[in-house]
């Protein structure tokens, strides 16, 4: 049955990835876009919150989650085999001092296995990174349309990684990424005649980035029981700047457009971005480091904090000089959860896992002199299912947020995700035993 459902799930999602953009954010517009959070739906449903580590969930956010201890219910000889796949879907509302709109998108979020081998652990998967996807407008000072912005695509990563168990309560690990994807984007100008009637002809800009590179993400995590019933739990990670290759592409289009609005090419000419030193550029990922702290009873309840810092003022792209201005970002996360009774299995509610947090996020945008910020709180549940006594479970996750301010004739977003997502687990080596 559990076989069939991950099928399902990654079949709806995969189509919905395919048919809609990655998000719907105009803030999208900037750099490689909108950053994607690296977490699973468990993470997210704590207010991003990623301390947390054991033996069921994978962590996509700290390496050294991929060792750990093994399983008392199965001899302290094994644990299990994670995989996790998940996906969201968003509503905006968005808002200026000027006029309000409504958009949505449907994505698919991660795709990730652990698997054990001994005191090693290895894990790999696959992710977006960021998402591209506007449609924006900007009028003239007689209210009539100036340009047009679009964009779409994104930067995606697939990962491999390693840990290794240096004692009962330390891990330390490794993820290599490769990055790869492309970001695309057109601006259409707009020209009228003396009456303010529209030209016949317009101009449009197009660009394309084909983006690669390979970063690493390095990640300690500890654990220790500091009472008989209180354990800490604490992480650290760190992942060093690096840089991605952008193979650059610009065309200029005469363009007319019909009554359904579509951009008909009467001529077009590739720009020559050799000669301009744009063909080839370099794009800076900043450092980023993270750490936190969490206190709780095992199989009972957890709370916890994290701080993560990123380095965006140092980000830059040759190629694209929209005026953006970055500052350093960071984020704070407070969250938890709390089980009823884990081990209760004639009462299926009390064995259900209820998560809940709160984010604050500086994103690193500064535009017009506004600091772009984020806030979101979230709630969600893990739901027990299949059999290997309850260690898999689906996954939902909800969270109410804004982005952005309407200062300054900017964007605020009000926004609504819905999180969904399947931790399953199997048990793949087992010691052969004879009487």
């Amino acid at each position: 049955m559990i076989k069939k459902l991950v099928v399902v799930f990654i079949a709806v999602f995969a189509i919905q990835s395919y048919s809609q953009e990655g998000t719907a954010s105009p803030y999208s517009f900037y750099g490689i876009g909108s950053l994607k959070f690296k977490g699973t739906v468990e993470n997210r449903s704590m207010g991003g919150l990623s301390v947390y580590t054991d033996s069921i969930h994978v962590n996509l956010r700290n390496p050294a989650s991929y060792a750990g201890n093994n399983l008392e219910i199965w001899g302290n000889e094994s644990r299990p085999v994670k995989f996790t796949v998940g996906g969201s879907y968003s509503s905006i509302n968005l808002k200026s001092d000027t006029s309000k709109g409504k958009t949505s998108s449907t994505t698919f979020d991660y795709l990730a296995l652990s698997v054990p081998v001994g005191k090693f652990g290895l894990g790999f998967g696959l992710m977006p990174y960021t998402a591209v996807g506007y449609k924006l407008e900007a009028l003239n000072a007689n209210g009539d349309l100036e340009n047009r912005f679009r964009g779409e695509g994104g930067l995606n990563k697939a990962f491999l990684g390693f840990a290794y168990q240096v004692s009962k309560g330390l891990s330390i690990g490794v993820d290599a990424h490769y990055n790869f994807g492309n970001t695309q984007n057109s601006i259409v100008e707009f020209q009228y005649d003396g009456q303010n009637v529209p030209l016949q002809y317009q101009t449009r800009e197009n660009n394309r980035s084909d983006l690669s590179g390979i970063n690493f993400n390095f990640g300690l995590t500890y654990k220790t029981m500091f009472t008989k019933k209180l354990e800490l739990i604490s992480s650290l990670t760190i992942t060093p700047k690096s840089n991605l290759t952008s193979q650059n592409e610009r065309s200029i289009a005469t363009i007319r457009t019909n009554s359904n609005g579509d951009e008909l090419v009467v001529n077009q000419i590739d720009t020559d971005l050799e000669a301009l030193g744009l063909l080839e550029t370099e794009l800076t990922l900043p450092t980023k480091v993270s750490f936190g702290a969490g206190i709780g009873q095992p199989r009972k309840w957890f709370i916890g904090t994290e701080y993560t810092s990123q380095n965006t003022s140092s980000f830059s792209n040759p190629l694209y000089t929209n005026g953006t201005a970055y500052e350093n970002a960071s984020t704070l996360s407070v969250g938890g959860f709390y089980i009823p009774q884990y081990n209760a299995f004639n009462n299926y509610l009390k064995r259900v896992v209820y998560r809940a947090g709160m984010r604050f996020e500086k994103t690193g945008l500064l535009l017009n002199d506004e600091s772009i910020k984020e806030f979101g709180i979230s709630f969600g549940v893990g739901l027990p299912v299949g059999e290997l006594g309850g260690l898999s479970n689906a996954n939902l996750g909800f969270e109410i947020g804004k982005r952005g301010t309407t200062n300054n004739n900017l964007v605020q977003e009000n926004f609504i995700n819905f999180r969904l997502s399947l931790s399953l687990n199997d048990r793949w080596f087992m010691k052969r035993k004879y009487n």
